[in-house]
């Protein structure tokens, strides 16, 4: 006799259908949590709870040999983060007929009305709240949380609130999805409404990212460097793809600007290093060569956005259109597209004496090309081995948060 495995909501009975209520009452013995077995106070087989799963599991299968009705009781869909794939490791699957209930995913969804066939979902429950952070950096456009009594709803905001993405979302609790005397909807806009004490331990956290919208800023409350990562608009896919400010504080210093200077920004992405550059050096030409077109946009709208005006924005891969360009006193290249050596050939040619290149790496590869062709060639370069931790705060702890490592080389004319 199959194992009857029965997802069931928080309205315990009134959750089941008439087919899979009949199986729950007509089983010899009815395994399941507290909560699920008080559903059934008058069930009248023999009722094992769930504590030890080892131990339940190895009463399964010796009650089974007695060919016993056996019914095991779970909360929504046994087989989403549930009990489902620990029976299905212990037992064939023709042992085993799974009668499914609404998710609590589910459930979130449909109370926000909001579809969800592009959620990422992610379980919290004994896991590393990383998996959260690598999925904002990502920029998922929906996110479903399962959280637990460390990874709860506090350290979620808290967390999100910390890393500075370029996105915002809006962020719902919902707990007690399913019963309509106890489910709740929150939107988190801040701590306070998040108190832990009074937040039912069956929640959920969903995070929708808001449409984008061009913020305004207060120019003259600005930082004149180190511009925080969030005020630049970034790629919708991947709000984290950005030379990160404290690159940009690193890059910006060995640059070593002055006025009046012409300055290539190679391999320009979202502009961020372009845009600290025209701000510091008001009387300077900076060219932002960049052969993406969604970056190019991007560059446009960040360059109104901190209304800088001296930055000639080209649309075409740097290779084609350096030599056209005026003599360059300094070269950022924070994008090759594999053409490192042959950027180098050219700016070689074309930079001013007392010129300066400063290159951004993230690759061992690419780091191995440059040093190359600067010993070849006879120029002095110095390299920056860059790996920043941010601190982050975790509940009532702290750690660190790595940045990526990146590579940085400046060099000049020997």
């Amino acid at each position: 006799m199959t194992i009857k495995v029965v997802g069931i909501g928080l309205e315990g009975k009134k959750s089941l259908n008439d087919q899979v209520l009949e199986i729950v009452c007509s089983a010899n013995i009815l395994i399941g949590g507290d909560r699920h077995l008080s559903y059934f106070p008058e069930h009248k087989g023999e009722r094992i709870k769930i504590g030890d799963l080892n131990q339940v599991i190895f009463e399964i299968k010796e009650k089974k040999k007695e060919g016993t009705n056996i019914v095991i009781l779970a909360s929504g869909d046994p087989l989403f983060f549930g009990i489902g794939r620990i029976l299905l490791a212990n037992f064939a699957q023709e042992e085993l007929e799974f009668y499914p209930n609404l998710s609590c995913v589910q459930l979130a969804f449909n109370k926000l009305k909001t579809s969800w066939q592009d959620c990422k979902v992610i379980s919290l429950h004994g896991r590393d709240i990383e998996l959260l952070i690598k999925e904002l950096k990502k920029g998922s456009e929906k996110i479903a949380l399962l959280t637990d009594s460390k990874n709860n709803p506090l350290v979620i905001w808290q967390l999100y609130q910390q890393i500075k993405i370029g996105q915002d979302y809006d962020i719902w609790l919902c707990e007690s999805l399913g019963d309509k005397n106890q489910e709740k909807l929150t939107k988190i806009n801040s701590e306070k409404d998040i108190n832990l004490d009074n937040i039912s331990p069956l929640n959920i956290v969903i995070f929708l990212k808001q449409k984008i919208e061009d913020n305004a800023i207060n120019i003259n409350q600005l930082p004149i460097i180190g511009i925080p990562d969030n005020y630049f608009k970034t790629f919708p896919d991947r709000p984290s793809l950005i030379t990160k400010n404290e690159i940009r504080l690193l890059i910006l210093g060995k640059l070593a600007l002055q006025e009046k200077q012409v300055i290539w920004d190679v391999g320009a992405g979202t502009g961020s290093v372009s845009i600290e550059m025209a701000r510091i050096a008001k009387n300077s030409q900076i060219y932002a060569i960049e052969k993406k077109a969604i970056a190019i946009s991007l560059i446009r709208e960040n360059c109104q956005k901190f209304m800088v005006n001296n930055i000639n924005i080209i649309h075409n891969s740097a290779e084609k259109v350096m030599a056209t360009l005026p003599s360059p006193d300094r070269v950022f290249i924070g994008g090759s597209s594999g053409n490192l050596k042959l950027l180098l050939n050219i700016i070689k040619d074309k930079i001013n004496p007392e010129g300066k290149i400063v290159i951004a790496l993230a690759t061992i590869e690419n780091l191995g090309i440059a040093v190359e062709w600067f010993k070849e060639n006879k120029w002095d370069y110095e390299i920056i081995n860059s790996q920043i931790n941010k601190s982050l705060s975790i509940g009532k702890m702290t750690r660190f948060n790595p940045l990526n490592p990146v590579n940085i080389i400046t060099a000049i004319k020997n």
